[in-house]
């Protein structure tokens, strides 16, 4: 499958269950006005209809990118913010959307990450970055803060010191950095990146489909939860994956010391 929005170019290949979604701005370094933030919902709104129908899981991923050499996102349209809301047109905002999405969505970084674009790539289950990206948050220089919880989620990722930095200087940072301090999940050597992003990819879209769904919401359950709470969710997501053909394909397979073949069923 292959789709043009306004703003976003939308992929997905049926063999590997991957889905991109390629943010089409380029001449803007891929800035979020409106229309992109809507298009990003409508781009992952077609993706999960992959499901549709599909015997078992068909989407097993969502690589998110931006278009050009220069930008994952550079950030909003500085006319947007005269908007109320940082998050576009759509009853809910792609922030929301990326992090609810039912499939992991990797951030594909290289190049500009910033301000709403981190704060896109943070909504986001992972984020890959070329040696040669930045990160920051440069609202300050306009007189306001990350509208989209910036602040928020580097002080649970890096601590509240990290945050306050990044949000009150303005200033950018190495993708380096942001590896070492856990924004990013993995930072590879331009040359290597997209392989490497590949490869990691594919490798979870092999995993097991529904159990990599279940880790999703036990992890985002983690967040907003007691232990407690949490223990009991995982023990009833457990139960529920026991009872699945994955499973039962996972440990035949381990039995006979062979690669699974999981279906999402």
């Amino acid at each position: 499958m292959d789709e043009s929005l306004e703003t976003v170019l939308v992929e997905f290949d049926e063999d590997s269950g991957v889905g991109t979604l390629t943010m089409n701005r380029p001449d803007a370094l891929n800035a979020l006005s409106a229309q992109l933030r809507d298009d990003i919902v409508a781009g992952l709104e077609l993706l999960e209809e992959q499901n549709e129908g599909a015997d078992g899981v068909a989407l097993r991923a969502v690589v998110l990118e931006g278009a050009g050499e220069k930008a994952f996102c550079a950030g909003a349209d500085i006319g947007g913010f005269s908007d109320a809301s940082a998050g576009g047109t759509s009853a809910r905002s792609h922030y929301d959307f990326i992090r609810d999405f039912p499939a992991p969505v990797i951030a594909k970084i290289d190049g500009y990450c910033l301000g709403g674009g981190l704060e896109t790539a943070l909504a986001c289950d992972f984020r890959l970055a070329s040696e040669s990206s930045t990160f920051g948050f440069p609202e300050v220089n306009l007189g306001i803060l990350p509208g989209a919880g910036g602040v928020q989620y580097v002080t649970k990722i890096a601590g509240p010191a990290l945050a306050k930095e990044l949000a009150m200087t303005g200033e950018h940072i190495s993708a380096e950095r942001a590896g070492e301090e856990g924004i990013v999940n993995h930072v590879y050597a331009d040359d290597e990146f997209e392989d490497e992003v590949d490869a990691f990819v594919d490798d979870l879209a092999g995993q097991a489909p529904l159990a990599i769904q279940a880790i999703k919401k036990s992890a985002d359950m983690a967040v907003h939860s007691g232990l407690e709470e949490g223990l009991a969710y995982d023990n009833q997501l457990f139960q529920e994956l026991l009872k699945t053909e994955d499973h039962a394909e996972g440990a035949a397979a381990f039995a006979e010391d062979r690669e699974p073949e999981f279906d999402g069923k």
